[in-house]
């Protein structure tokens, strides 16, 4: 496998928890951590495996916003990049209980942003396994990437990990 670029947003939360989580189940020369303000447009051009990870964000949060969310201007960064051969997983972390109607939606922003550049979009899991009313972040019964609770079900965490992790090897180059 090729080395993995990890961006995620936000810093020092449950998102960067996770990304800390999946730099152990790596070989440390195999895998860069680095976050949506400080990837760069080399960063994005020297790996062809991408991890993105982000915190659950409501669609209606994302239509709101200005040009200086820190996902704009990512997604802005990566029209300056040819994505040919790129492959990418996502994470979103979410709320089940006081988000049940919005849980991981942000999963459902990076598949849209992506999927507009052609990029090849791995990793989606089962919804079945999670107890929520709707989701941006999920079409026909998966999830566009790894759905996380780390609020009320941070110990199914490391388990859903390596399941994914065994999936999306797989995938990438």
């Amino acid at each position: 496998m090729n080395k993995v670029l990890l961006v995620f947003w936000p810093r020092e939360g449950n998102v960067e928890v996770v990304a800390d989580k999946m730099l152990s189940r790596f070989n440390n020369s195999m895998i860069k951590k680095i976050t949506v303000t400080d990837v760069t447009v080399n960063d994005l051009k020297a790996y062809d495996n991408w991890i993105v990870g982000g915190s659950t964000v409501g669609s209606h949060v994302w239509e709101d916003a200005d040009d200086s969310n820190k996902w704009f201007e990512f997604f802005k960064l990566l029209d300056t990049v040819d994505l040919k051969n790129k492959v990418v997983a996502f994470y979103g972390l979410g709320d089940q209980i006081l988000y049940p109607h919005h849980f991981v939606d942000g999963l459902g922003v990076f598949q849209e942003e992506f999927e507009k550049r052609e990029v090849k979009i791995i990793g989606q899991t089962p919804t079945e396994a999670y107890n929520f009313e709707d989701s941006d972040g999920q079409r026909d019964g998966l999830f566009y990437g790894l759905a996380l609770n780390e609020d009320h079900e941070a110990e199914l965490t490391d388990e859903r990990l390596d399941r994914w992790f065994e999936q999306i090897k797989k995938d990438f180059n």
